[in-house]
């Protein structure tokens, strides 16, 4: 079997066996359980109505905490319910249902002030209003009554949705719990072998850019997302002891991102030198061994499969030549490299033996983890009372939506056709986001998906396939749509184009044009993306709006890690959990640094006259990931060899280091040029021959550099937020 044929099976298969696969699932077969029983019940308009309701029901239901899972799904039916019932109301009266439209996804849309969890309502409830549209209009004279009824059925349908997505959620969570960290670990694996390729020569002499810094940031933003996600879950009250194990496994994933982190410490020195070229290939390769260790761990997790036992050895550091060197030479840096590495591969090990169940997790740090780094579950009125700034971002967003959405509305009642006009409308909603980059990549999956859907619709359709067939297809569908929703929506477009054009034909029967109804569909979209489009840049949330808020955020965060990485109670601690500060510390600074990293990489989409500073920005950033890194090894040294460290040493130190970053973050470097220059020189020939005997120097040598480091990010912040500032005043 050819080697990339086998990847890409090996891909598709770890696809059908993820979490979002699992939840589509369970979401596609509550769809047809309440529209079967529906119909048993009810008949089949009324199961055609609560199959509405369960379709607007189901935008919040993704992989949640059992805790509180019915409160954050309760908002979406409260807020659609009244909402679809209006539209019902008003289906005789196009524009003054027109009038209603506009305010309504404005307050629907106001729902994004809540973040990712409000963001689904508010498509939810929209939605309510899109597919209100859609049902038949009542006969004359029979206004009220069908709309109460047809409101009845979709509220039954939308509210018993929720026991069902508890219920599922429930019954799944020890899956999800599994697939979760296979999910976690597979993205360690990538950004570990990411990492590897930095470990190569630098083939131009004085070339000291680092080209994959910027996709080493993309991927730490993206695995930070994905670690809280995990940690709302994994780390959820575990009972049983196989829920231990894998919430003490995400735990060893924490810690190994921090000695991935800081593994790229001194590189740049040692990759401008040729004759250490052969060790840093060593350590390539080992770093991408450990890489597949987690791949094969992953996938065995996913197969249900107990992990075979960590047999590669640790490498050695014999290996190195000439360590007895005093200073800080390239011997000495390679050597330090090699411990690092190290590390990886001792938390790697950690990982299969936690797996295998051959050794026990520590319950009373996984206790702390879930009482203090899981997201809250309740929603609370501070989001709704902040939103009221003309420079928010959701406040614009809303406004924003609303015109689309009523300009796109009014558009569709002046079309040839009306019996799908809302399908204009619905383009907007699913393709209009809350920033130019995020709605052009929307923009262009959902045209390409309806492109593609209308193709394979077409192809099921000319197949003259029984309605039980057609049916079926229409459950994948909704599967595969809410599948891919939040991971790839090119498939979820292609699947509702799918699921939109085969229910049509099953209600359109023998008396309908299918082929019409291609055509309206993709002309619809069209119309609908180039809507979305072109609303982008009415009342726009450039980034440059939000990047000094997030600016401050990153520098608050790195002051306050830097305060925790460098506390002296470590120092005198018989064990490792006092830390509790620092590993909250340690999440708000990645995170702080996610969110900077994610806005910097939208802005580079947006029009070259609304950028902020990209070059100063992204310095900033890459040293900010260089911080950490130093401030990592620190804690390291802290925390897993301070029996190598001079207590009263170093206790001066790391006080005066952690106050002089704090100040230069703060921008009061109260330090002179003669102060620098004294402890420039302090501890660079005092390195002994042997690394295990006094780590002391390393420790100074850290702080130094992460003061230059802090000093190099506070210039750079300035060079982001001034040329802002200005911006703003004029």
């Amino acid at each position: 079997m050819p080697i990339a044929f086998e990847s890409r099976l090996r891909e598709a298969w770890r696809v059908l066996l993820s979490h979002y696969v699992a939840n589509g699932v369970a979401v596609a077969l509550g769809l047809v359980i309440i529209s079967a029983l529906v119909q048993l019940w009810l008949g089949a308009a009324a199961a055609s109505a609560a199959t509405v309701g369960v379709i607007v029901a189901i935008p919040p239901d993704v992989p949640a905490p059992r805790r509180g899972k019915l409160l954050h799904m309760l908002p979406a039916p409260l807020l659609a319910l009244p909402l679809f019932f209006v539209v019902q109301r008003l289906h005789d009266q196009p524009w003054l249902l027109g009038l209603l439209i506009v305010p309504a996804a404005f307050l629907a849309f106001l729902a994004m002030a809540w973040g990712k969890r409000g963001a689904p309502v508010a498509i939810a409830a929209v939605l309510a209003l899109v597919f209100s549209m859609a049902v038949p209009a009542p006969a004359e004279g029979e206004g009220w009554r069908v709309a109460l009824t047809t409101t009845f059925h979709f509220g039954l349908g939308a509210l018993l949705y929720l026991p069902w997505a508890v219920l599922a959620n429930r019954l799944l969570n020890g899956r999800y719990r599994v697939q979760l960290m296979a999910d976690v670990l597979h993205s360690l694996a990538d950004l570990m072998r990411l990492q590897a390729l930095q470990f190569t020569p630098v083939l131009a002499p004085g070339d000291r850019d680092n080209p994959l810094m910027g996709a080493l940031l993309l991927r730490q933003a993206a695995l930070a997302d994905q670690l809280q996600s995990a940690r709302d879950i994994v780390l959820e009250s575990p009972t049983s002891a196989r829920q231990q194990r894998l919430a003490g496994m995400l735990l060893c994933a924490l810690e190994m991102r921090d000695h991935l982190l800081a593994c790229a410490l001194d590189l740049e020195q040692l990759r401008s030198q040729p004759e250490h070229a052969a060790a840093l290939e060593r350590l390539r390769a080992e770093l991408l061994a450990q890489a597949g260790a987690l791949v094969q761990l992953a996938d065995e997790l996913l197969l249900a499969r107990r992990p075979q036992s960590a047999a590669r050895p640790r490498p050695e550091l014999g290996a190195v030549e000439d360590p007895s060197q005093v200073g800080f030479t390239p011997e000495h840096l390679v050597r330090g490299l090699f411990y690092r590495i190290g590390h990886i591969h001792d938390e790697v090990a950690q990982l299969i033996a936690l797996a295998r169940g051959d050794v026990a997790p520590d319950l009373a740090l996984v206790r702390m983890y879930w009482q203090m780094f899981v997201s809250p579950t309740g929603w609370g009125w501070k989001p709704f009372w902040g939103l009221w700034r003309w420079r928010a971002a959701p406040l614009r967003h809303a406004i924003r939506a609303a015109l689309a959405i009523g300009v796109g509305y009014a558009l569709s009642q002046m079309m040839p056709w009306h019996q799908h006009a809302y399908w204009i409308v619905l383009t907007i909603v699913v393709v209009l986001r809350g920033s130019l980059a995020q709605t052009l990549e929307r923009r262009n999956e959902r045209v390409a998906g309806t492109l593609l859907g209308c193709v394979i619709a077409s192809a099921l359709l000319a197949a003259d396939m029984p309605p039980w067939a057609l049916l079926a297809s229409v459950t994948v569908a909704q599967a595969v749509a809410h599948s891919f929703a939040l991971r790839r929506y090119l498939f979820t477009a292609v699947a509702a184009t799918v699921l939109g054009l085969v229910q049509a034909h099953l209600l359109l029967g023998a008396g309908g044009s299918t082929g019409f109804v291609l055509l309206e569909r993709i002309a619809d979209t069209l119309i609908g993306a180039g809507l979305a489009w072109a609303f982008a840049y009415v009342l726009p949330s450039w980034e440059r709006q939000q990047i000094p808020a997030l600016v401050a955020r990153t520098l608050a965060a790195q002051t306050r890690h830097a305060r925790e990485a460098l506390g002296l109670g470590q120092l005198q601690a018989v064990d490792n959990r006092p830390e509790l500060a620092w590993r909250l510390a340690r999440r708000e600074a990645y995170d702080s640094l996610g969110a900077l990293v994610q806005a910097t990489a939208r802005a580079w989409k947006e029009p070259r006259a609304v950028r902020p500073p990209l070059a100063p920005l992204e310095r900033m950033q890459a040293h900010c990931y260089q911080l950490l890194a130093q401030l990592t090894a620190v804690k390291s040294m802290l925390l897993l060899r301070r029996g190598h460290l001079a207590s009263e040493q170093v206790q001066g130190p790391l006080q005066a280091a952690a106050q002089r970053i704090e100040a230069i973050l703060c921008g009061q470097d109260l330090a002179t040029q003669e102060e620098r220059a004294a402890d420039d020189g302090v501890g660079v020939e005092l390195l002994p021959p042997l690394v295990e005997a006094d780590l002391t120097p390393w420790l100074l040598r850290r702080l130094r550099l992460a003061e230059d480091l802090a000093r190099q990010l506070r210039a750079e912040a300035r060079e982001v937020i001034a040329p802002l500032a200005i911006a703003k005043d004029a």
